[in-house]
C-alpha cells in the first residue's frame, strides 16, 4: 500500500462510522482550506474494483460539513442536500483527496462545492446545502419553527 502524502495527519475527528470508512487524513492547504484524504483499499471498493460511490459521497459530505464549520458556520451542521456527479473512478492504491470551495457559511443555511481527485485527477464534483440546527432553548437566540 502507498504512503500518505507529506503534511497529512490522521483526521482529528473520530466515530465508529469514520473508523470503518477510514483511515482518513487531513491537512490544511496553503490557503487554509481543509483537505481530507485516504488511500483506497480493497475494502473501499465495489465488485468492479473501484472505490464505492458511497465512500466518495461520504468523503464529500465530511469535507463540506467540516469546512463550513471551520469557516464560520455553526458546528453540527445538518446536511439538507448533497448533489454528486461522478466523472471518474479510483482504484486500489490510489490517493483520494477532497477539498471544499465555500460559497456561503453564515446564516441558517450554508452552501459549498467539493472536488475529489484520485492521484490528482478529478473524479467527483459535489455541492451541498447545510442547515444550522436550532439553538437550544434559553440560549438567548430567537428561533421560530
Amino acid at each position: 500500500m502507498g504512503t500518505i502524502p507529506e503534511g497529512f495527519e490522521p483526521f482529528a475527528y473520530s466515530s465508529a462510522f469514520l473508523d470503518a470508512v477510514g483511515p482518513l487524513y487531513e491537512r490544511k492547504a496553503a490557503d487554509g482550506a481543509l483537505l481530507l484524504g485516504l488511500r483506497i483499499e480493497a475494502r473501499h471498493c465495489n465488485r468492479r474494483g473501484f472505490a464505492h460511490g458511497g465512500l466518495l459521497v461520504t468523503l464529500a459530505d465530511l469535507v463540506l460539513g467540516y469546512s463550513l464549520g471551520s469557516a464560520g458556520a455553526q458546528r453540527g451542521l445538518l446536511t439538507v442536500n448533497l448533489t454528486t456527479d461522478f466523472a471518474g473512478a479510483a482504484q486500489v492504491g490510489q490517493w483520494v483527496e477532497a477539498r471544499a470551495d465555500i460559497q456561503k457559511a453564515s446564516g441558517s443555511l450554508a452552501f459549498a462545492n467539493c472536488y475529489i481527485t484520485a492521484d490528482g485527477r478529478r473524479i467527483v464534483r459535489a455541492s451541498g446545502i447545510f442547515k444550522a440546527p436550532p439553538r437550544a432553548a434559553g440560549s438567548g437566540s430567537r428561533h421560530t419553527a
